[in-house]
């Protein structure tokens, strides 16, 4: 007999939220967690196993390390334990979710084209770097956390760059989103490591889910 769906994997969602004048979602409380991530590690959902410091919690520390391709696996595994809808993000409506949390654009710090390098040095230098449990940042009106922290979330908005517009199975690199949107090879993991593709690299890569229907 077929098992059915498993509540105990339901993740917190908020919502309905509104991000268009005929459109709303439910959206992740935090970011997917170390424990939550583990959990489809060990029923064999997931390849990558993550391991926390000594000093963390599993349960209350944001899964990061994690590419566009894991979260995908991910989300696979969790829409067919629980029978849900989740995805990610389009850097649209997470743009919407985030608002009042982020700060405004700030002007840019020098004009002069040559000058773009220092620009980035410190804009680079103003992100939050240490990895915090869930809800040490910012909370939406909403009651979303963590938006504008140190962990960037993937979105399912892909940067082809200069090209043709791809679908996302031919993808070389896809939005993040955080304090500042920036795009990042598919097949990241470690953003200090390997850098962006196009803007500031983030601190550390992770996920939220999103869901165009009640859980």
């Amino acid at each position: 007999m077929p098992r059915g769906p498993d509540p105990a994997f339901l993740p917190d969602m908020i919502g309905p939220i509104s991000v268009d004048t005929d459109r709303s979602v439910w959206v992740q409380k935090y970011q997917v967690t170390v424990a939550e991530w583990n959990a489809c590690h060990d029923s064999g959902g997931c390849a990558l196993q993550i391991v926390v410091r000594s000093d963390q919690q599993p349960a209350t520390t944001p899964a990061t390390g994690i590419s566009h391709p894991d979260a995908q696996q991910y989300i696979d595994w969790l829409n067919h334990e629980t029978g849900g809808a989740y995805r990610l993000p389009g850097v649209a409506e997470w743009t919407e979710v985030a608002q009042g949390v982020l700060p405004d654009k700030p002007e840019p710090l020098f004009t002069d084209p040559s000058l773009r390098w220092a620009s980035a040095y410190m804009v680079e230098a103003s992100i939050p770097r240490a990895l915090k449990p869930s809800g040490s940042f910012s909370t939406t009106d909403d009651g979303v956390s963590d938006l504008g922290g140190s962990v960037w979330e993937w979105t399912q908005d892909c940067y082809a760059g200069t090209g043709e517009p791809l679908t996302p199975d031919r993808c070389p690199a896809f939005y993040v989103a955080g304090l500042h949107i920036a795009a990042m090879s598919f097949l990241e993991r470690d953003p200090a490591r390997g850098g962006c593709a196009v803007g500031v690299p983030p601190a550390h890569l992770g996920l939220r889910l999103f869901s165009d229907v009640a859980s």
